[in-house]
C-alpha cells in the first residue's frame, strides 16, 4: 500500500484517517505482537503528553515478568533495518546513571508510545515546539519512542520532525535524502541513546518499524498493513477525494 500525499488532502480527512490507523495499529499489538504482561491503549495521558498510543506493562505484583515476546525479535539477533542510524555520546551513559524519578499510574509501568504526526502538530511554531518538547521528555524519562510523520518537512521542521527532537538530546545534524520527505523513527532509550530513521518518499511503501519494549527487544510494528486495512475501510467519497488532490 503507497502512502498518500496528505498535505494536499481537503482538511479535515487526516483526522478520521489517523484515529482509524490509530486504532487498527493499537488492535494489531494487542492482537499478539506485544510481550505477555504489556498492552496497548489509545490516547490516554502520560504526564504533560498526550500520546496516540501507550505501551504499557502490568504491575509486577500482579503479573509474572514476561517472557521473550511472543512476537518480539532481540536486537542482538536481528538489528532493526531502517537506512540511517544515530547513536548519542557515550559521555551520557554516566549522567544518565544518575538517580531519576519513576513515573508509574495506575494501570503500570509506562513503557513506549506510538506518535502519529498530525497537521496542527506543525501549524505554528508554538506547536512544533510542545511537541518536540514533550518528544523530548518522554525519552529523558526512558519511554521508548515511535514517530511517524507523513508530512513533508516545512520552515519549522526543514530536515523533519526527527532534527529537532534528535538536537534537544544530542548532538549531530541530520539530513533527509532527496526525494524522501517523510520520517518514521524509533527511538531506544538504551545506553546511549538510539535512534533508527527511515526517510521515506510520497508514494512509498511504509515498511515496518520497531518499537522497543526494552533496549535489547522490539517488536516489529506493521504499518503497511495497518494502513492499507484502515484505507480500504475509508468511505468511497473519502478516498476519491484523496486521490483527486493528489492528481
Amino acid at each position: 500500500m503507497q502512502t498518500h500525499d496528505w498535505k494536499k488532502a481537503p482538511g479535515g480527512l487526516f483526522h478520521h484517517f489517523h484515529q482509524q490507523w490509530s486504532a487498527a495499529i493499537c488492535n494489531s499489538l494487542n492482537a499478539g505482537l506485544l510481550p505477555k504482561g504489556y498492552y496497548s491503549l489509545i490516547e490516554q495521558h502520560a504526564g504533560e503528553v498526550v500520546p496516540d498510543l501507550l505501551t504499557l506493562k502490568l504491575d509486577s505484583k500482579s503479573s509474572a515478568p514476561p517472557q521473550r515476546p511472543r512476537g518480539g525479535v532481540a536486537v542482538a539477533e536481528v538489528p532493526p533495518k531502517t537506512r540511517i542510524i544515530n547513536r548519542g555520546s557515550e559521555l551520557d551513559v554516566y549522567a544518565a546513571k544518575a538517580n531519576k524519578l519513576a513515573i508509574r499510574n495506575k494501570l503500570g509501568e509506562l513503557i513506549a508510545v506510538i506518535e502519529i504526526i498530525f497537521p496542527g502538530n506543525k501549524h505554528s511554531r508554538l506547536a512544533m515546539r510542545r511537541f518536540v518538547d514533550k518528544a523530548a521528555e518522554l525519552l529523558r524519562f526512558g519511554v521508548h519512542l515511535l514517530v511517524i510523520d507523513l508530512f513533508p518537512p516545512g520552515s519549522r521542521d526543514p530536515q523533519g520532525v526527527h532534527q529537532l527532537i534528535w538536537d534537544e538530546l544530542e548532538s549531530g545534524d541530520f539530513s533527509l535524502p532527496r526525494g524522501k520527505p517523510l520520517t518514521l523513527v524509533s527511538y531506544c532509550c538504551g545506553f546511549p541513546l538510539t535512534a533508527f530513521v527511515e526517510p521515506i518518499a510520497i508514494g512509498g511503501k511504509l515498511p515496518d518499524m520497531p518499537l522497543f519494549v526494552d533496549s535489547d527487544t522490539y517488536v516489529p510494528v506493521p504499518l503497511s498493513e495497518t494502513y492499507a486495512a484502515t484505507w480500504k475501510l475509508c468511505p468511497d467519497q473519502f478516498r476519491e477525494l484523496i486521490s483527486d488532490a493528489m492528481k
